[in-house]
């Protein structure tokens, strides 16, 4: 999540209205859900060129961002291709699974087709917005949106507390990394429950010096959006 967030002010369109940078996003989405698998293909790697060349790394490092989400899109899609039926003529290859055969039928494969390349073009898009708009800008594109004030500063504290979440775990990860705490397996069972106990107290604690912060900054209920 840091280096997603440092990424984003890197980019060469940091300085870009975050207003475009969303218009933009919403066409790359319009022709992701429009376009045939063959041009949604083509998308996602004009996509991919363009994130590449805006934040200034390399294509297999994109490809690292996007095998997390691939891997759940994997799954949806098998599930979309393999269907059960009596007959087996219906199915262009299939298996029998006790009385019904397990196959792959027509309209399965280009549902599939369809799902596994539209949802990459989206994702791909989804990414080039995330990696290019800054948290700040993002506030600003909500206030633009008229979205409610709370709902924007409940964005706001979630987004703060994944930083703070993310730095204690690190922290406590690291400590018992240099203690040996993961050399063997059953040991590091053991340190990751004791590191998910204390990660929970040490996040009060931050929550609470965050408290005592905003009560002496004379904190009236609303933040400065």
């Amino acid at each position: 999540m840091t280096g997603l967030d440092r990424l984003s002010y890197q980019s060469r369109w940091f300085h870009v209205s975050p207003q475009r940078k969303f218009l933009l996003w919403l066409v790359m989405m319009i022709l992701a859900f429009t376009l045939p698998p063959l041009g949604q293909g083509i998308e996602m790697l004009l996509i991919a060129a363009l994130s590449c060349w805006l934040l200034r790394v390399s294509f297999w490092r994109w490809c690292r961002w996007m095998a997390l989400p691939f891997g759940f899109l994997t799954v949806g899609v098998v599930t979309i291709l393999f269907s059960f039926s009596r007959d087996p003529q219906t199915l262009l290859a299939s298996i029998p699974v006790g009385s019904y055969w397990l196959g792959v039928s027509a309209p399965g494969l280009v549902t599939a087709n369809e799902t596994f390349w539209r949802s990459l073009a989206a994702l791909a898009a989804t990414f080039w917005l995330v990696l290019n708009l800054p948290f700040p800008q993002l506030i600003i594109l909500l206030k633009r949106a008229h979205v409610p004030r709370l709902m924007t500063e409940l964005i706001l504290l979630t987004w703060r507390f994944i930083f703070i979440l993310l730095d204690e775990a690190l922290a406590i990860h690291r400590a018992q990394t240099l203690r040996f705490g993961y050399r063997s397996l059953p040991l590091g069972y053991r340190s990751l429950a004791m590191l998910v106990g204390l990660l929970f107290t040490r996040v009060l604690i931050r929550y609470q010096q965050m408290t005592t912060t905003l009560d002496i900054k004379l904190y009236q209920g609303d933040f400065h959006l």
